[in-house]
């Protein structure tokens, strides 16, 4: 009987470890990273946000020079148009079968950069970057940064990436 229970605990740990391999990274929206990002004492990731240009990429697809645009290009509406907001908006440029709550009007959030957070968000996988990496956490880089600041953009600027991301760092003191 013991040797039966031993067989089906092991296999049970095996089922669960193959699923949790498996596990698909979902998007879980900056309110979210927002609960351990936000305090003073770890650098008010998620402020820093609120109060930068990613947080209102969205409004800006409002603004007369994007609605020229849109014009120009018999674009209705550049708010709804896949093409901009795939850029503008994490949501956008997400699979729906992942996303978790994020939703459009929130912009260019933590996860455009730092991938899917709904396994690496716990604080104990936090705590380890190795695990946070094994659980979808993304690292900032240049690559993240052109997917959308690149040459299909119809307003691209020349990108210097060390530049641009000094504007955006959020480094957190505590660490």
């Amino acid at each position: 009987m013991l040797k039966k229970s031993m067989i089906f605990l092991l296999g049970l740990v095996f089922i669960s470890g193959g699923a949790l391999v498996a596990q698909d990274f979902e998007y879980i929206g900056a309110t979210k990273c927002k609960m351990c990002h936000n305090k003073p004492a770890t650098g008010e990731q998620y402020n820093k946000w609120l109060a930068g240009p990613h947080a209102k990429a969205m409004a800006s697809l409002s603004n007369e020079k994007s609605k020229a645009y849109a014009k120009e290009h018999n674009i209705a509406d550049p708010t709804k148009e896949a093409s901009c907001i795939k850029c503008h908006s994490t949501a956008g440029g997400i699979d729906a079968g992942v996303n978790l709550g994020i939703k459009i009007e929130e912009g260019v959030s933590c996860e455009s950069c730092h991938g899917p957070g709904s396994v690496y968000k716990t604080n104990v996988i936090m705590k380890d970057k190795a695990k946070a990496l094994q659980s979808g956490l993304v690292e900032q880089s240049k690559e993240v940064c052109e997917k959308c600041h690149n040459k299909e953009n119809p307003f691209h600027k020349p990108f210097n990436y060390a530049e641009y991301a000094a504007k955006i760092a959020h480094p957190n003191p505590a660490k």
